[in-house]
């Protein structure tokens, strides 16, 4: 009897999750196992929301944002009566291993329940923040740093247009390395990020002496997590005599069709998911690093602090002062 693997998306959405549903679904059937999905995450675990990918239903999956199955944030998976639930479910179906398609916090669920009932798990990271220790990438991210470019290059026009300073706040809590990333490619004047300090007093007199080189608008690009992109609108209304706006770009940066990267990246992220369920690997996070796919036990990724590259910060560090 063919084994079955059972494939879920839990946590924040992010462009990326789709394609690796798909990718993994047909890598698994193609290597002898048969693929299901489960809707709404953890949720639909306990629930027994479980249905075997067909092609009908994996069809046009390939090219839509955020998740077609659904995610959800299921405090009940913390108590260990609905995660017995959760594994009766799988049990009924002859489902005897998961692929998880999500961040660290879903890794750490279905850590748990391998302690608890043995079912080995494969995870694929996936998140727009890129905060995810031990490897360089994560699904959706791409797909996110060319929204916001898309709405930094149309916020510029207007910028040029009326002589104006903009700042344009990025989510990231604790990690800045949409804002970063985004400052670099969109040619911001300023960048705040948490992993940054900041000086505003050289920061000003930087930007004044470029207004009188004739720098018509100014653009600064904030992480949401310093806290900084009104007072920053403030500042620069006050200290450059400018009319300063601010847009947050809020969950937009979280849509989208994903960007051709991010689906070879899924497809590649999946077989190696796969590829290590069947070679009797348990409790592995797929990883890429230096430009390779490898694997990370959960307690190596959940017990180190995510830390961004030295180059990218040495990079912005001039956009902070």
């Amino acid at each position: 009897m063919n084994e079955k693997v059972a494939i879920l998306t839990s946590g924040g959405d992010a462009a990326g999750m789709n394609p690796a549903v798909k990718s993994a679904a047909d890598y698994s059937r193609q290597k002898g196992m048969v693929p299901y999905v489960v809707e709404w995450g953890l949720r639909g675990l306990i629930e027994g929301w479980i249905k075997e990918a067909t092609h009908e239903r994996l069809d046009g999956m390939l090219y839509r944002g955020g998740t077609a199955l659904g995610s959800s944030r299921s405090k009940r998976f913390y108590d260990y009566e609905f995660r017995k639930q959760a594994f009766e479910n799988l049990q009924k179906l002859g489902i005897s291993k998961l692929i998880i398609i999500g961040g660290d916090g879903s890794f750490k669920a279905l850590n748990q329940f391998y302690v608890d009932f043995e079912v080995p798990f494969a995870g694929i990271p996936a998140t727009i923040d890129n905060d995810i220790s031990g490897t360089d990438y994560c699904l959706g991210v791409d797909t996110a740093l060319n929204m916001i470019r898309s709405s930094v290059d149309s916020i510029r026009d207007t910028a040029s247009s009326f002589s104006r300073a903009f700042v344009i706040e990025t989510m990231g809590r604790d990690c800045g390395y949409l804002a970063m990333v985004s400052a670099l490619a969109n040619g911001a004047e300023v960048c705040l990020v948490p992993e940054i300090e900041y000086d505003l007093n050289a920061v000003g007199e930087r930007l004044r002496e470029q207004r009188e080189a004739g720098k018509r608008y100014v653009l600064g690009i904030v992480a949401e997590g310093t806290g900084m992109a009104e007072p920053l609108t403030r500042w620069m209304g006050d200290v450059l005599k400018m009319d300063a706006r601010l847009t947050v770009l809020g969950h937009v940066q979280r849509g989208g069709s994903p960007t051709v990267y991010d689906r070879i990246m899924a497809y590649k992220f999946a077989v190696a998911a796969v590829d290590h369920l069947l070679a009797g690997d348990t409790n592995r996070v797929v990883t890429f690093r230096n430009g390779r796919f490898g694997s990370s036990s959960i307690h190596q990724i959940a017990d180190t602090k995510h830390e961004c590259e030295s180059s990218l910060l040495d990079l912005v560090r001039g956009l902070s002062c």
